[in-house]
């Protein structure tokens, strides 16, 4: 019987760039682009529909990180202007990258949990096989039980 995946072993899962469902399987093919199923699990994720959502929350993060450590080092500093773009548009360049994978990957295993989209049919599907097993296994437990 596997276990349910909560929201956020889902999310955490999706961020280390991993299937939300078995935590095993790459979650990416490219960059960005997000694989048709999981080659250990076998989970769709066509579904998924993480759209512009990872490059708001990026910039969102990335501004409020960037802006105060620049305007910082503008008033203790005050260095030349030539100075402050060599050092912090790679700095915003490069964090931005870094997290842009790993901010979609965290959407779509929130989507997968949550059962947005198409995803809600494979989470009944889940749901119904978990209920299942687990109904199996009681019935089986009660009748050995019963043996003894």
């Amino acid at each position: 019987m596997t276990q349910p995946v909560s929201l956020a072993q889902a999310a955490w899962r999706g961020f280390t760039m991993r299937c939300p469902n078995c935590g095993k399987g790459h979650l990416f093919r490219r960059f960005l682009k997000v694989v048709d199923h999981c080659e250990v699990c076998g989970e769709d994720y066509t579904p998924q529909r993480a759209d512009d959502f990872p490059a708001y929350l990026v910039i969102v993060v990335v501004g409020h990180v960037i802006v105060p450590a620049l305007l910082a080092v503008e008033m203790a500093y005050a260095p030349p202007a030539w100075l402050q773009l060599a050092i912090w548009l790679p700095l915003t360049l490069f964090s931005s990258l870094a997290l842009l994978q790993p901010t979609k990957g965290a959407i779509v295993g929130l989507q997968w949990q949550t059962g947005m989209h198409d995803f809600a049919e494979s989470k009944h599907r889940r749901s119904t096989s978990s209920t299942k097993s687990t109904q199996s296994s009681n019935t089986t437990s009660l009748k050995s039980h019963a043996l003894t």
